[in-house]
């Protein structure tokens, strides 16, 4: 992602620079599931996302999205996210947020293609020019 969107922060003062660097990091503890999509024959991760808390009202964002690349292409994102949606309605959340860039055709087109709606930027995010984020309401089992 730094290499995507590197030239995106040039106009930022180095304090915005610091608050939205601050914000795409994930602490651990803030985490309240994960999923981890292993290749069993090869008996190696390849995808990979977690959910941690996010204002009010139950609601949680979906932090850290990643394919392996050399599995890309094989719907694996779209299982990915299925199953962090089973797991949050296991956790009884009402709604699933998201955040991702505008230089993320591919991710982009996955989560409206499952059901995220476009809504406006929550903090930090609005303060970032490319940031798009989504939510997708969930329907309880």
């Amino acid at each position: 992602m730094t290499a995507i969107y590197a030239d995106s922060f040039s106009g930022y003062s180095p304090e915005l620079k610091r608050l939205l660097s601050a914000s795409f990091e994930v602490e651990p503890a803030t985490i309240v599931a994960t999923v981890l999509l292993v290749d069993t024959l090869g008996a190696r991760p390849v995808a990979q996302a977690g959910l941690r808390p996010h204002g009010f009202g139950g609601v949680l964002e979906v932090k850290k999205v990643v394919v392996d690349v050399t599995y890309r292409g094989r719907g694996i994102s779209r299982t990915l996210m299925y199953e962090l949606e089973t797991v949050a309605r296991e956790l009884g959340t009402p709604s699933l947020v998201l955040q991702t860039g505008d230089r993320q055709p591919a991710a982009i087109a996955l989560y409206e293609s499952i059901g995220y709606r476009l809504i406006p930027s929550y903090p930090p995010f609005e303060l970032m020019a490319n940031a798009l984020c989504y939510e997708k309401v969930l329907a309880p089992l």
